[in-house]
């Protein structure tokens, strides 16, 4: 039985830890935030005191892509989910009514997921963790013990050593501390190479509030759940507890709509768009919560083909961190998380193969996500840039790019997009199908895009100046 540390305990770590748990190995997981598990989903979202995570109570989507992760590896927590509130939501039910062929197909409960807010599905997650695995809270790692190397020139980790003193041996150390991960600094210090790091600012600002229905029911979608209009986008996410969340996004050079963080001017916003303003009947639960300065960052431990160090692997968030915009994080984590499990099963004992392999899986699997994510986040700010300029949007330039027209209109084709959208199918893998591409361009060529309807431009920045004609429900 190999002794493996996870650091970080947040749904990626906690779910990274119990599927190497459940291959029979002994894992410990170390996470930095000392407030114990919280005795209830409403405890949960209340006051459970997540520090170390500055998206905690922010927006989440757990896609289908991830879901079935959990039904495959993890069963017990997918029942930990629905015991917590969680809910079952059909991508299917968003269809826009463009699409006249309503027929089911085999195969549609793959768009089928179950999902909460961040706090809910952390809780559920960590209620079966803490019986499976030995999960200490209140740790703060400072930096990684070495041993004698695997292969000569290359650190080879062999631990951690916390903020207390202790020193604690591993067989192999597991990154999973998120976004703020300091494992680059923690390689270069013993003697490592820095690994290879990509990072751009995705150029968004984010206002989010949350709401309660007032009679148990749900607000229906009237619309796609990421709604593209000129100058901002809005994002309406299903939630637990008959819950939900609204996002007004905007690019973050564009000072004139900045006021959109007041809640009359978020509100009057939200009121003057007759597919979403529905979204407002319900009870708020938080303020307007802001979040900007996100970064697409993206790092690679093999260098030039070799290894910085062996002994210790990133996932999730802690290796590449994308925009909230999509919801791909909590997937694309499980999925990484996943493809570890496999990797750790095959090649534990060669600490070079296992680094190796590693590196392959991610970049075969993960590295097209990332890359996909960042072109979608250059895409919609090169569209905004264009409204805010008065100049007309570029038009697509790209068979993926065509495909969000001609999804409106082509139930196969609607589906063919939900594919990617809930990280089924990279993009790549859906447009080589025989017939896909010339199939996408018919469609295309007899439709325009049209943006949901909603204020124009102006008619926003007239909103702002008269500081919301509606106010908000305090």
């Amino acid at each position: 039985m190999s002794k493996i540390i996870v650091l970080g305990g947040g749904i990626i770590g906690l779910s990274t830890g119990m599927m190497l748990g459940r291959q029979g190995h002994d894992v410990t997981v170390l996470e930095r935030d000392g407030d114990p598990l919280p005795s209830s989903p409403g405890e949960a979202w209340s006051a459970w005191g997540r520090r170390g995570v500055a998206q905690f109570r922010q927006p989440h989507y757990l896609h289908s892509g991830g879901h079935q992760i959990f039904d495959s590896h993890l069963p017990d927590v997918s029942e930990a989910l629905l015991r917590a509130g969680c809910i079952t939501f059909d991508m299917l039910t968003v269809m826009p009514p463009s699409i006249t062929d309503r027929a089911p197909r085999r195969g549609d409960e793959r768009f089928v997921t179950v999902t909460g807010r961040r706090p809910t599905m952390e809780g559920a997650v960590a209620s079966v963790a803490e019986k499976a695995l030995f999960v200490r809270r209140g740790v703060s790692v400072t930096g990684l013990l070495t041993g004698s190397p695997a292969v000569n020139g290359i650190p080879h980790v062999a631990g951690v050593r916390t903020a207390g003193g202790e020193e604690i041996s591993a067989d192999l150390v597991v990154d999973a501390m998120g976004r703020r991960s300091k494992l680059p600094d923690w390689v270069e210090a013993i003697g490592a190479r820095r690994p290879t790091e990509e990072a751009e600012e995705s150029g968004f600002i984010y206002y989010s509030r949350f709401f309660r229905s007032r009679n148990g029911a749900v607000p229906r979608s009237r619309g796609p759940l990421f709604a593209p209009f000129h100058s901002f986008s809005l994002l309406t996410l299903p939630g637990d507890s008959h819950t939900w969340s609204v996002t007004v996004f905007i690019f973050s050079g564009d000072e004139a709509l900045k006021g959109l963080r007041t809640l009359e001017s978020w509100t009057a916003l939200l009121a003057a768009c007759p597919l979403h303003a529905h979204w407002l009947d319900g009870e708020p639960i938080s303020d307007i919560l802001p979040m900007g300065g996100i970064t697409d960052r993206y790092r690679r431990f093999v260098v030039d083909g070799a290894p910085v160090a062996t002994g210790i692997v990133s996932v999730g968030d802690a290796w590449a961190c994308t925009t909230p915009v999509g919801g791909r994080g909590i997937t694309m984590g499980l999925m990484h998380a996943a493809g570890l499990a496999e990797v750790v099963r095959r090649h534990l004992d060669d600490p070079l193969a296992l680094t190796l392999a590693y590196d392959s899986m991610t970049e075969a699997r993960l590295t097209p996500w990332y890359r996909s994510t960042v072109q979608m986040d250059r895409a919609r700010c090169a569209q905004i840039k264009a409204a805010i300029e008065g100049r007309a949007a570029p038009r697509p330039a790209d068979p993926l790019a065509t495909l969000q027209v001609a999804m409106m209109y082509d139930a196969d084709l609607f589906r063919a997009a939900l594919e990617i959208v809930s990280l089924l199918r990279l993009p790549q893998e859906l447009m080589a199908r025989p017939g896909m591409i010339d199939r996408i361009m018919e469609v295309a060529r007899s439709y325009e895009a049209v943006p949901p309807p909603g204020p124009s431009r102006g008619d926003l920045l007239r909103i702002l100046a008269s500081g919301g004609k509606r106010r908000a429900a305090a």
